[in-house]
């Protein structure tokens, strides 16, 4: 076994720590700022958003990965196409929909955004015979972020909440 001199040592411990240190620069570096992950995913909230002009495909198309998927509570997911569609359908039936971020946090490359959801059905919603109510109630998703696109979505929303909302008396 060869030993070696003190010096040659003292140079690789260094140059490990050098390489150490640099490697948890660039780590750092590619950590998702608030600010970035709100600009990264503010577009796909937009696309929630019933809002002249608002174009739900190139909104999500911009967001997304192609083989993103958006899954619900129970682990069923839809890829990007399906979301679309139901997007599009969630604007026929409340046509004053409005998704707001109201709080954002970021893990990694993850994104936790607690989101409101408020709107007046245009008729009968989830059951529930339209009243001219309107519904406030709180998502919670957690987005995976990959080159500045959404990879996958996990998402809850308060979806009881509303129908309570739109039929009480």
């Amino acid at each position: 076994m060869k030993i070696m001199p003190l010096g040659a040592t003292r140079v690789l411990l260094l140059s490990v720590g050098v390489l150490a240190l640099v490697a948890g620069s660039a780590r750092a570096a590619d950590q998702l700022t608030d600010s970035h992950a709100r600009d990264i995913v503010a577009p796909f909230y937009d696309a929630l958003n019933t809002a002249p002009g608002n174009d739900v495909p190139d909104l999500v198309v911009k967001v997304t990965s192609p083989d993103w998927l958006s899954c619900s509570g129970n682990d069923t997911c839809r890829p990007r196409d399906k979301v679309i569609g139901a997007i599009v359908g969630l604007h026929d039936a409340i046509p004053d929909l409005k998704w707001e971020i109201k709080e954002l946090r970021v893990a990694g490359n993850q994104v936790i955004v607690r989101g409101e959801a408020t709107g007046t059905p245009g008729g009968e919603f989830l059951g529930v015979p339209y009243g001219g109510k309107s519904f406030k109630v709180m998502s919670i998703d957690v987005h995976t972020i990959e080159g500045d696109k959404l990879v996958r979505s996990y998402h809850v929303e308060d979806w009881m909440g509303a129908t309570r909302q739109l039929s009480t008396k």
